[in-house]
């Protein structure tokens, strides 16, 4: 990034220092390290399916990238946890922010985080874009779901202000996403612009909460959402990104951010693409925006550049506003220069893997019991059907479709005799009738379900199962909404989650060697409020 005074680089130079670079390789492609020699740039973010293998290699990249730049540069990554494990699966595999909600603890909250920003730091990452500030309050939500803390703003609040705190603890930068709040709109702004038509008062009370805390925080880094808010833009199609009424009269006047902002993806189709990308980029720099985080297309980005350079040319940009964003980027590079690189090895190291099994544990959540079946205290030949969906990326911000099915692995360590069907994500007929014989020939069923309120086909395999004769359990290995699709299960658990760590807490839990220590950190519309949670 820039270095020295601003008034010593050009318009150019200030224009080309607000993109954080992307590509996709293993390794420092000749055009990225070209582009790095050649003019500035404040970093480069790195994506799970385009730059990622292993810690090691993710270690070698980002040591790469800064020996091909001329000057300081940020590296940053999307690595919440759960169902978005940015850096990969070497990785210590946490189970992410619902998980911590369901807990409640925010001293374990900024353990975890500060467990995470350590395997950032020892990897080279200096911006992890977490943690997520949005509130789970609509059900029907695509892109949300368990990235969120919870529904209930205050709680919300305590769990982005202890994040923060633990992962800028060990030196890397946290960035609250997405602002002003994605929870509570149904479109998921990869594919569409979403609209959220609420007042500005009522941002206040609901969404604007989280952010307030992570900036009382002192997090470093903001990033925008490509959300319309019409009552507070005066637009109902103008994205929050590209709005000076929201990135600087409400995130800075207002909320008094004083550190650097940036742009979601500038690939989703929430805001233009193609030839009207550049306007939009254009607009967000003009909105107040520090930083524009561009996607693995080179073209694009290619395309991004040429327009920031006409336009310093051309006198189209407010070389003042670039200025004092190249300030704020530069007093970010210097708060990260202040922190030592960890070694490799706490990358899924032993206390970390210990860290991961207590959050599964202590959020693991016994919604609903009424016949009285937990724990388990089974005949060893007694035959347990586990069934569950293939685990799918259900939105762009996912990483769920480089996770084994893992239900059965789980329950096979406590019992002997366990049957396994994996279904597709939505199980067609075919499937739901050849379960529905298997649970048959069972004498317990265990059905994980991840989508059942958004996919109908998961909610009518239940059915089919409910219907069939044997006791079933069901699970939210996702949110727990999907107990609303199927409200007649008798006896229902939400792990906020597919990975290992959660499913072994699962099985620990139900065959009576652990607790449920969860509460339901969002309402089941008509079913149960939010902090519900039942103990053995």
């Amino acid at each position: 990034m820039i270095e020295g005074s601003t008034t010593e680089h050009s318009p150019a130079d200030l224009a080309l220092g607000s993109v954080m670079l992307a590509f996709d390789g293993l390794t420092v492609p000749p055009d990225v390290a070209e582009r790095l020699r050649r003019a500035p740039a404040a970093g480069v973010t790195l994506f799970r399916f385009s730059n990622v293998s292993t810690p090691g290699q993710v270690r070698e990249l980002t040591a790469e990238l800064r020996r091909a730049a001329t000057g300081p540069l940020l590296v940053a990554a999307d690595h919440e946890g759960g169902q978005f494990l940015g850096l990969g699966e070497g990785t210590t595999p946490f189970a992410g922010n619902m998980a911590l909600g369901a807990v409640g603890d925010p001293e374990l909250t900024a353990r975890v985080a500060a467990a995470m920003g350590v395997e950032c730091a020892a990897m080279g990452v200096d911006i992890d874009y977490a943690p997520v500030c949005d509130l789970a309050t609509n059900p029907l939500n695509p892109a949300v779901g368990i990235r969120s803390f919870g529904d209930d703003p205050a709680r919300v609040a305590e769990q982005v202000a202890a994040f923060v705190h633990g992962l800028q603890l060990v030196g890397v930068a946290a960035g609250l996403k997405h602002f002003p709040g994605l929870g509570g709109v149904v479109d998921d702004t990869h594919h569409r612009l979403a609209v959220l038509d609420v007042s500005l008062a009522e941002l206040e009370r609901h969404e604007l909460v989280p952010f307030r805390a992570g900036i009382g925080a002192r997090a470093r880094v903001v990033m925008s959402a490509h959300l319309a808010v019409p009552q507070v833009t005066g637009d109902p199609d103008l994205p929050s990104t590209l709005s000076a009424a929201v990135m600087t009269d409400l995130l800075r006047r207002r909320l008094g951010f004083d550190g650097v902002s940036i742009t979601d993806a500038l690939n989703m189709e929430a805001i233009p693409q193609g030839s009207g990308q550049v306007d939009a980029v254009l607009a967000a720099l003009e909105a107040g925006v520090d930083l524009l985080l561009t996607a693995p297309d080179r073209d694009a980005r290619e395309r991004i550049e040429h327009g920031l350079a006409d336009a310093a040319a051309g006198r189209g940009l407010d070389l003042d506003r670039l200025g004092r964003s190249a300030d704020r980027v530069r007093r970010l590079i210097g708060w990260r220069a202040g922190f030592d690189q960890p070694d490799l090895d706490v990358v899924g190291s032993a206390g970390h893997a210990a860290l991961a099994a207590e959050l599964a544990r202590r959020s693991m959540t016994l919604v609903r019991d009424d016949e009285g079946h937990l724990p388990l205290r089974l005949d060893p030949t007694a035959r347990i059907l586990a069934v569950q969906p293939i685990p799918t990326d259900q939105t762009p911000a996912d990483t769920s479709s480089t996770v084994a099915p893992g239900l059965a692995a789980a329950l096979r360590r406590r019992h002997p005799t366990i049957d396994e069907i994996v279904v597709g994500h939505a199980p067609s007929s075919e499937e739901i009738s050849a379960v529905r014989a298997a649970a048959l020939r069972s004498d317990l069923v265990i059905v994980g379900t991840t989508a059942a309120l958004l996919e109908p086909a998961q909610a009518a395999l239940v059915a089919a199962l409910l219907d069939a004769g044997p006791p079933v359990f069901t699970v939210a290995l996702r949110t727990p909404f999907d107990l609303a699709a199927y409200p007649a299960s008798r006896t229902h658990i939400s792990t906020y989650g597919i990975l290992a760590p959660s499913l072994e807490a699962l099985a620990d839990a139900l065959f009576g060697d652990a607790g449920f220590g969860g509460r339901l950190p969002v309402a089941i519309p008509g079913l149960y409020p939010t902090g519900h949670g039942l103990t053995l």
